[in-house]
């Protein structure tokens, strides 16, 4: 065993470490009693083995945590240390609790400094973790609170530490590995005459727990998105226009897509089918098409099995004007849509489309999901509304004639997954109908962004297109690392943010 050149090995405690756990708790317990009995710790690894974890150097242990199972309804109140031991001095095991008790954990005074127990603390967690546990909860004591009992209250010593202006050896460590100080509890360990009898009782939560009754029906948390960066070609009629998106979503279903993604307004060369030459006029009758087209798409919906984000199309309303509509087509056989928000000086001008008034976010199968239409994403305020309302996924087709203008959509789109902490997939449509106005040009390179931080890709680019080329593109989207991610990331953008200088509100109609 040697501090210059350590050997650290992490492992589950054994019956036959006993001789070494005992001059290990003698030392560092020697305040409260020392060690437990062997009996205790025999019986604490064989109900619960799994809990019982220590660090070893060069096959000297020098560092333990010891955990048993209970139910968080009767520990996340206030308890005493003697309501976890029978009066055999076993420890009360619950094998079908639905939390981690953290009993115990130490460390040689020489490894102090060497960060073990953060070590020890992390293998607790993903413990937690792997378990489908609530929490682990434990009782803090706080040992340096005997040098300020007669200047500060016990509650008064606490706000002190979490504000690091006193440093309490245990304490201290706890609030640094995310646990909450959720009340102080009076008499804990009478013998604890550091504490004063006191204790905290501390929580860190399991945000990815699932309650038993929702693990049958969770839904996934690896998502698999398909999106088409879609050509823009000349259709002889309807038919052949929806025999080429049959074709796409058929092979993104072969690949076991959640979703399969369109650009905004892929069906317009439609308007090559009208003589008419006016903006206004084939914009109308390019809606004509638009209930065709999503009563299609839903029978493709539930046919292939796959969840459809229907880029968008031109709606003609009950007021008889036009709106800019994407589609969400599930597979379950139901719809929805989102207007687009904020039109376009040209599709004002040209087109006469009206803006929607409605911001949504949907419920699916494989996550929440929202959908900004190309100038929308340009709005940050839309993203965080949408982020306020628990979205994972924001899906924004676009039509873009020119780099410049699709370079706009791209780096506002990837700032909304940095600052909303999500998904966000762009999609757009590529190729020239020269014969159109307006369709002369287009500039594509769709993409999947990812907020930024370990867990996702070092450029927070999941995944892109070759430009200008018609091709399909598949990425897999982890939501549970989303929500880690918005409790645990290195920052933590939507939990951070100042909401007493300001806030954002909807204005509903």
């Amino acid at each position: 065993m040697s501090l210059d050149e350590p050997h650290l090995n992490l492992r589950n405690l054994n019956k036959s470490d006993y001789p070494q756990l005992k001059v290990l708790m003698d030392h560092v317990y020697n305040d409260i009693g020392g060690a437990w009995p062997e009996k205790t710790i025999n019986r604490l690894i064989e109900d619960f083995p799994d809990g019982q974890i220590v660090i070893e150097d060069d096959d000297q242990i020098v560092a333990v945590v010891l955990s048993v199972l209970v139910d968080y309804a009767i520990f996340s109140d206030p308890h005493k240390y003697s309501d976890l031991i029978d009066r055999y001095e076993r420890v009360k095991h619950k094998a079908d609790g639905d939390a981690l008790y953290g009993l115990d954990a130490l460390i040689e005074p020489k490894y102090r400094g060497h960060r073990l127990g953060r070590r020890l603390y992390e293998a607790r967690k993903e413990l937690c973790r792997s378990l489908n546990l609530r929490a682990i909860l434990a009782g803090g004591r706080i040992p340096g609170y005997h040098e300020y009992a007669d200047q500060l209250k016990p509650t008064e010593y606490l706000d002190h530490v979490a504000r690091k202006e006193i440093h309490d050896p245990i304490l201290s460590f706890q609030l640094s590995n995310d646990f909450l100080v959720k009340r102080l509890m009076r008499g804990y360990l009478p013998e604890d005459d550091n504490s004063k009898g006191y204790a905290t009782l501390l929580e860190w939560n399991n945000i990815l727990y699932e309650p038993e009754d929702r693990v049958v029906n969770a839904k996934p948390t690896q998502v698999r998105v398909g999106a088409v960066q879609w050509q823009m070609r000349e259709f002889e009629s309807v038919e052949s226009a929806l025999q080429q998106v049959e074709y796409f979503v058929d092979a993104l279903s072969d690949y076991q897509s959640d979703f399969a993604v369109f650009p905004e307004l892929f069906n317009a060369p439609l308007m090559g089918l009208t003589e008419q030459t006016d903006p206004k006029a084939y914009i109308r009758f390019l809606a004509t098409f638009t209930e065709t087209f999503r009563t299609e798409l839903l029978r493709m919906a539930v046919s292939y099995n796959i969840n459809i984000i229907a880029g968008s199309m031109v709606e003609l309303g009950d007021d008889e004007q036009l709106y800019n509509v994407a589609y969400l087509l599930r597979r379950d056989g139901t719809f929805e849509r989102q207007a687009k928000l904020h039109i376009t000086p040209q599709e004002r001008r040209d087109w006469v489309i009206k803006g929607g008034n409605e911001l949504n976010v949907f419920d699916t199968d494989a996550g929440r999901i929202g959908i900004l239409i190309c100038y929308d994403v340009e709005f940050p305020e839309l993203g965080r509304l949408l982020a306020d309302d628990d979205m994972d996924i924001l899906f924004v087709p676009f039509w873009t004639d020119t780099k410049n203008g699709y370079l706009r959509v791209r780096h506002c789109a990837q700032a909304r997954a940095v600052e909303n902490e999500c998904y966000v997939v762009t999609c757009g449509s590529v190729g020239n109908l020269p014969s159109i106005e307006s369709l002369d040009i287009q500039y594509a390179q769709s993409a999947v962004f990812t907020p930024s931080d370990f867990a996702f890709p070092h450029d927070a680019v999941l995944n892109e297109t070759t430009p200008n080329t018609e091709m399909i593109f598949f990425s897999d989207l982890d939501l549970s690392s989303l929500k880690v991610l918005r409790n645990e990331g290195s920052v933590t953008n939507l939990k951070d943010r100042r909401l007493d200088l300001f806030s954002l509100k909807r204005r509903r109609k």
